[in-house]
């Protein structure tokens, strides 16, 4: 566990857009603490079975087995009091009490590994990952490759048509963009004005 303080827990979050290989550093992470003999339970919604229902499982087809979840409810009573390393991938698809579940298991001694999309396909940050980025101990944000340009990519492009905010899909229905190259779709709301581009442009994509 932590070496600055033996029996006490955190929070980590591994955040940015799709392709950026969050749930590879997530099941990375994960492999060392069993390594490490640690014991280990992994979770993710039941909303995402692009590849596997019993796994989470990386574009790059790393895996490990999970269980499926309908709310972050269902975690604390699935947990084994033994447990010292728990997993959480596709962290945006839940509820938002997820960042007081993490809290809580943090404090109960355990290491807490988080991995979602920091905002969804118009650049607005998405469901609880905005409260976990904030209260984590150790936050990596990592970027894929834009699919147009080739620069760091910090967004996530749908390339499907719908008016849903979450529509679960892969390459073909999503690709990775930067700032200059994304092309939202929609607008945050007016409650949220800082999200909006400056005046004059800013926020790339078609005029």
């Amino acid at each position: 566990m932590n070496p600055s303080r033996p029996g006490a827990g955190w929070i980590e979050v591994i955040a940015g857009p799709m392709f950026s290989g969050k749930s590879e550093e997530l099941i990375r992470l994960l492999r060392r603490s069993l390594i490490a003999r640690q014991r280990v339970q992994v979770f993710k919604p039941r909303l995402d079975n692009r590849y596997s229902e019993g796994d989470v499982v990386s574009h790059s087809q790393m895996r490990i087995p999970c269980e499926l979840v309908e709310r972050s409810d269902e975690v604390l009573p699935r947990l084994d009091p033994r447990t010292e390393v728990v997993g959480i991938d596709e962290a945006q698809f839940f509820d938002d009490a997820l960042p007081a579940l993490c809290g809580h298991l943090a404090n109960l001694g355990k290491r807490v590994i988080v991995a979602g999309l920091d905002m969804d396909y118009r650049g607005v940050p998405f469901g609880p990952m905005p409260v976990l980025l904030a209260v984590a101990e150790r936050v990596q944000k990592i970027s894929a490759i834009c699919s147009r340009c080739g620069a760091p990519a910090a967004y996530t492009q749908r390339l499907v048509a719908s008016d849903e905010l979450v529509v679960v899909g892969a390459a073909g229905a999503y690709e990775a963009r930067c700032r200059r190259c994304h092309e939202p779709e929609g607008a945050p709301p007016a409650s949220e004005p800082w999200l909006f581009p400056p005046p004059g442009g800013g926020g790339g994509g078609s005029p």
